[in-house]
């Protein structure tokens, strides 16, 4: 039997979501607490990890066992075995073809961006903080011209292991309300360290440091030691995953999510 399920976690208090041996990840945590639930040892596979302090409103996971617990076991008992920093949202037994990282279709981000020039306190490590005033227009004007398929190789890490750096980006939206500013990007897949630097390439872009053009440049360099600076995890969250309809995974409200 395959069960699907959807989990949120604020990242700040793990190394990530893939296991390591010597620090705490969100595939630790919640594999220990399935396992609880199940009595036998559960191995779990994600839609896609994520770094250390990035958070997730609806992470997608699937695993694979026999025994046999109702909905409600799996999501209540698997809380109670999690710290508070990490939820089970929904549970759904799916068929075999279900996939959690191969069969995902598009996902979503958004970045959170704190512009003021003074440091948050109670938003510390749950947004990006630039002093710099940012202009979003500008901003908007230099991630329009990234949308489509292309070749981001100088918008991924160094240590990317993706055997393609071609990407279908979608949408990348910015939007400011008040003192926060949000990017909301949406892509079939992203590479490794892809949203933080397009976001480090937009927050360049937006304090007047370089022009709106200088995003399509740096994307035509394919190189990525010329991308600029890579934004901090902080205020990266992993929003939505969406999958073929054919699988009826039940779906998050946003407006009940996060921001």
């Amino acid at each position: 039997m395959r069960l699907a399920m959807g989990i949120e976690y604020d990242g700040r208090s793990f190394c990530g979501w893939q296991f390591q041996e010597d620090r705490p990840s969100v595939q630790q945590a919640v594999e220990q607490a399935i396992s609880f639930v199940a009595n036998e040892e559960i191995r779990v596979i994600c839609a896609g990890r994520t770094d250390t302090g990035v958070h997730a409103a609806e992470q997608v996971i699937h695993f694979d066992t026999d025994v046999m617990r109702d909905d409600k076991s799996w999501v209540m008992g698997s809380n109670s075995n999690l710290p508070k920093s990490v939820s089970v949202l929904w549970v759904k037994q799916v068929s075999e073809e279900f996939h959690a990282r191969f069969k995902a279709q598009r996902r979503r981000y958004r970045y959170v961006i704190f512009n003021r020039n003074v440091r948050p306190a109670f938003l510390q490590g749950r947004v990006s903080w630039d002093h710099r005033p940012l202009d979003e227009i500008k901003m908007q004007t230099a991630a329009t011209s990234l949308l489509g398929e292309h070749d981001f190789n100088a918008y991924r890490a160094m240590a990317c292991q993706a055997k393609s750096p071609v990407r279908n980006l979608i949408r990348m939206d910015v939007t400011r309300q008040n003192d926060l500013i949000f990017l909301d990007i949406e892509a079939n897949a992203f590479l490794h360290h892809m949203v933080r630097n397009l976001a480090g390439v937009l927050m360049t872009i937006g304090a007047g440091e370089q022009p709106e053009s200088w995003a399509w440049d740096v994307l035509q360099t394919k190189d990525r030691r010329l991308g600029g600076v890579t934004a901090p995890p902080d205020g990266l969250y992993l929003m939505q995953i969406d999958y073929p309809e054919a699988f009826e995974l039940p779906r998050v409200l946003q407006s009940s999510a996060v921001w």
